[in-house]
């Protein structure tokens, strides 16, 4: 297969990149802004027919969520138009396409965790300009995937667990927010799934993938700091309120997995076990 990969400078796209070469049987085209504009949408149509396009994971989009407030008309092109763009040309040539989306799609007042169906209500520019996204690919790409995912980092780019160990060792003191709740994802992992979906095929519809277990993003910070070796700076709990960002956050953000589990036949790493194995990375 002849397969697209956008935002291929991101987190997820070095990632997917990395296990590429265990996959020779298909060429793999990985393109950034600089080699194509995924909100051009010609210059997408003439990409896929040029390339003869098979399938499209899309890692590309607008993900700094404060900014988004401001920047709504930015956002919307990233992270509504373009996937409709994308679907479009590869749906017209009867390929497929994987979408990665997010738990903001939800508002996060739920107590239990989110399964696929249950009811969107995004309360960010962010949210909502990815339900679009997704409903976008839904609508023009038959052979579709929605991947929704959260906390997302990576030895690659910047996130929250290389700001934690940066200021871990700046500061000697540090205030997390406790009362967000969720569950981190390692890109490596998520990246790993793409693969495997990629080899057994697309089954259509929408799958939520993070590691397992739930934290908050104080006892995320905490573990990073214990993994990493991080003893000089205190931590101390914040209440949300105590933060004001111009986005609201979910306050409860898990994504229940069983519908991925089941259909590919996968296991899910724990997420203490996958930050280790990340911080082992950087330490390298």
């Amino acid at each position: 297969m002849n397969i697209l990969v956008t935002g291929c400078n991101g987190q997820l796209g070095n990632e997917i990149q990395l296990l590429e070469r265990e996959y020779p049987q298909h060429q793999w085209f990985n393109t950034d802004v600089q080699e194509l504009d995924i909100t051009d949408v010609n210059a997408i149509r003439q990409f896929v027919l040029e390339h003869q396009i098979d399938g499209i994971i899309n890692c590309a989009a607008y993900t700094a969520v404060d900014k988004a407030e401001e920047q709504e008309e930015l956002c919307t092109k990233l992270n509504a138009e373009a996937p409709a763009y994308l679907a479009s040309a590869v749906g017209s040539r009867g390929g497929w396409m994987i979408q990665i989306s997010t738990d903001y799609v939800f508002d996060g007042t739920s107590h239990v965790p989110y399964v696929e169906d249950d009811d969107t209500c995004p309360n960010s520019v962010y949210g909502r300009t990815k339900l679009v996204g997704e409903l976008n690919v839904q609508k023009l790409c038959e052979k579709s995937m929605i991947i929704r995912t959260a906390w997302l980092y990576s030895t690659f780019g910047n996130n929250f667990v290389k700001t934690m160990i940066r200021l871990g060792k700046e500061r000697s003191e540090l205030g997390v927010i406790f009362d967000q709740i969720g569950t981190p994802t390692y890109a490596h992992d998520l990246a790993h799934v793409i693969m495997t979906v990629v080899r057994k095929g697309i089954v259509p519809g929408v799958y939520h993938f993070t590691n397992e277990g739930v934290i908050s993003w104080y006892d995320f910070a905490k573990a990073i700091h214990r993994i990493a070796g991080i003893k000089t700076c205190h931590v101390r709990p914040l209440h949300t309120a105590e933060y004001p960002t111009p986005a609201r956050r979910p306050h409860y953000s898990v994504l229940d997995k069983t519908k991925i589990k089941k259909v590919y036949g996968i296991e899910i790493p724990y997420w203490e076990d996958s930050l280790r194995d990340c911080i082992e990375k950087l330490k390298s």
